[in-house]
């Protein structure tokens, strides 16, 4: 062997026990360590969450506006919630408030027809977006900081003055009827729909279905009516968030909303009641396509405002969700669910839902039902174990700092609370009651809230492969018409 061969083999063999040395000094410490379970990890505390600095005025016209700076990136976005909603809309034009709100931005305004408005916004790389839910109007625009009169300006003539173009009027109308013409593709989206029914009425503001007549009424007339009606500088609450200087926006608003008056007067806004239609019952509905059922069981529900709202966040955390009793039992140890949910819906201001339901197989459907209502009436009648309540009370504490994550999130939160006369620190007050619900409270407010002799049960399914048949409930079972009425001629 040569001497440049031994100093090469003599550099491979050094190498070799370097390379040894070292996977063993980096593995033992992997085999030495013991995997820890999730229940032993432990982690600080969360910090407090604080509301950022923020500034709130009302001009003599009667706007609020808030204001709240972030400078972390060149962007301002604006929010304005207006004081209408759909539940106000008339019963012979369901579906008005919500074509107001498209055509609003989709028609343009008296100075910038609609594609001169899109281009404008487009250039900047801006939005200006409109809509009307059942509970509020809404308007927001989003803008570069340097871009910020020009798209203000164009956003208070969206408020102000909208075009409602009879072209654009048309188009909402037509997707609003190939809307209803699908609206039976989706059983999840029938169940939802019918359920609301059962509960609150079909004529409720609540629950009432757009039609190809209530839709075939509405006039750019009514539009026109309907906005003047309602967006009136003392019905809206404006927020804007981002890097501004803050007297540059207060000159905007003042130019743009500061002479804004109403020569109506304010319309008395009366937020329509709810009661429940049905007590107890079993409703079908049969599409014999499906190979599943989409199941739907619960009755009215409260209030966020309820003094008893965080014992009963706290009781939808211990059913629901990875770990959550229905999960374990309905879905995991019987396999009666592809998903699984109860969940105490309450609403600001007006009685929300206790629904809980799923998705099942045809044959489990009556199964499903009947392990629903016995872990309904468990929690009822038997104390919750601890660490149930801890883990749920962790969980919703710990999702606090996701509702604060920007300034954005916090100003909306401010102003819905104004919107709905609660206080401003009403999601803190919420936090503590969470922190002081008890293994007690949790039983109170399950038999006091969940009400099964009050529950209404809808199916969406397929009758023939339902076994065993739903007559085995030992309840009457009415049938659901989900036919589309043809429009008049």
């Amino acid at each position: 062997m040569t001497p440049n061969n031994l100093l090469k083999r003599l550099r491979w063999l050094s190498l070799l026990l370097i390379t040894t040395i070292l996977v063993l000094i980096f593995r033992s410490p992997a085999i030495a360590q013991t995997p820890r379970h999730y229940t032993d990890l432990e982690f600080p505390p969360l910090g407090e969450i604080k509301i950022p600095d923020y500034e709130r005025n009302e001009l003599d016209n009667g706007m609020v506006v808030y204001l709240m700076e972030d400078h972390n990136l060149p962007l301002v976005n604006g929010t304005a919630i207006i004081r209408t909603g759909s539940r106000l809309e008339p019963s012979q034009q369901v579906g008005l408030a919500e074509v107001t709100g498209t055509v609003m931005r989709t028609g343009g305004t008296k100075t910038h027809p609609s594609d001169q408005l899109n281009e404008l916004l487009e250039q900047r790389a801006a939005q200006v977006e409109t809509s009307i839910s059942q509970i509020s109007g809404n308007a927001a625009f989003s803008s570069l900081s340097e871009d910020l009169p020009t798209v203000f300006n164009l956003f208070a003539e969206v408020l102000r003055e909208p075009a409602f173009a009879p072209k654009q009027l048309e188009l909402a109308k037509t997707g609003q009827k190939g809307a209803i013409a699908r609206r039976n593709d989706d059983p999840k989206n029938i169940a939802r729909r019918e359920f609301r029914k059962l509960i609150y009425g079909e004529t409720s503001p609540y629950a009432r279905t757009e039609e190809y007549n209530t839709i075939n009424t509405i006039s750019r007339e009514d539009l026109i009516a309907f906005h003047q009606k309602y967006y009136r500088p003392d019905g809206i609450i404006l927020g804007i968030v981002g890097d501004f200087d803050p007297k540059i926006v207060k000159d905007l608003i003042a130019e743009n909303f500061g002479n804004w008056k109403t020569s109506t007067p304010k319309p008395e806004i009366s937020v329509p009641s709810a009661t429940q239609k049905f007590e107890q019952g079993l409703f079908f509905v049969n599409q014999p396509q499906l190979s599943q059922s989409s199941i739907l069981l619960g009755h009215l529900g409260g209030e966020l405002n309820s003094p008893d709202y965080p014992a009963l966040s706290v009781l939808n955390g211990i059913m629901n969700g990875f770990g959550g009793r229905l999960y374990n039992e309905v879905r995991s140890r019987r396999g009666l669910a592809y998903s699984v949910y109860g969940l105490w819906r309450a609403s600001y201001d007006y009685p929300g839902l206790f629904a809980g339901g799923g998705q099942t197989r045809s044959q489990t459907t009556v199964s499903f039902i009947e392990s629903m209502m016995q872990e309904i009436e468990k929690i009822r009648a038997n104390p919750i174990r601890e660490e149930e309540l801890i883990r749920a009370k962790e969980s919703i504490l710990n999702s606090f700092v996701f509702k604060f994550e920007n300034p954005s999130q916090t100003l909306s939160r401010l102003m819905i609370y104004e919107y709905y006369d609660y206080p401003k620190d009403f999601i803190f007050k919420y936090q503590q009651g969470v922190k002081a619900t008890t293994v007690e409270d949790i039983q109170r407010v399950a038999q006091k809230y969940l009400v099964p002799e009050r529950m209404v049960t809808l199916v969406v399914g397929n009758n023939e492969e339902i076994q065993p048949p739903l007559t085995g409930l030992g309840k009457n079972i009415t049938t659901v018409d989900i036919s589309i009425p043809e429009p008049r001629i």
